[in-house]
């Protein structure tokens, strides 16, 4: 069933028109059909894939990870989809043990500094003109 345009389906999917042409042109979304005159056809499929990679990149996945070990396909490796999801989830926690780090890197300096003075008093200036911070 190819009856939406790509105005209904961006609209039904929540996604701007132009959100639906970029993953068109990165493949990562294709027409069901086209009209005599061109325009582009969408069924239920193509709004679910929308759907699928819009969530997908919620979760922080990015579209080479939709493109590959996240595709939909009719021979789903849920094993494969379970591993990708898996590293994603160790790449985030190690973000977030980076932003932690500079967070309290950033707390301590501000902590050290008086607000007043001269600048080359200064600790948070000091540490990021050092050679090697740490």
């Amino acid at each position: 069933m190819s009856n939406l345009g790509i105005g209904q389906l961006a609209k039904r999917a929540g996604v701007a028109i132009d959100t639906v042409r970029y993953y068109e042109r990165n493949q990562l979304l294709a027409p069901a059909g086209r009209l005599a005159s061109g325009y582009r056809r969408y069924g239920e499929s193509e709004l679910k894939r929308l759907r699928f990679i819009r969530r997908a990149e919620a979760l922080g996945f990015t579209l080479e990870d939709i493109r590959g070990p996240l595709s939909l396909s009719d021979e789903r490796n849920v094993a494969k989809v379970k591993r990708a999801a898996e590293a994603k989830l160790t790449d985030i926690e190690q973000r977030i043990a980076e932003l932690q780090r500079i967070r309290k890197g950033l707390r301590t300096l501000i902590t050290a500094c008086p607000g007043h003075g001269r600048a080359e008093a200064c600790p948070i200036l000091n540490a990021l003109t050092q050679e090697n911070p740490r």
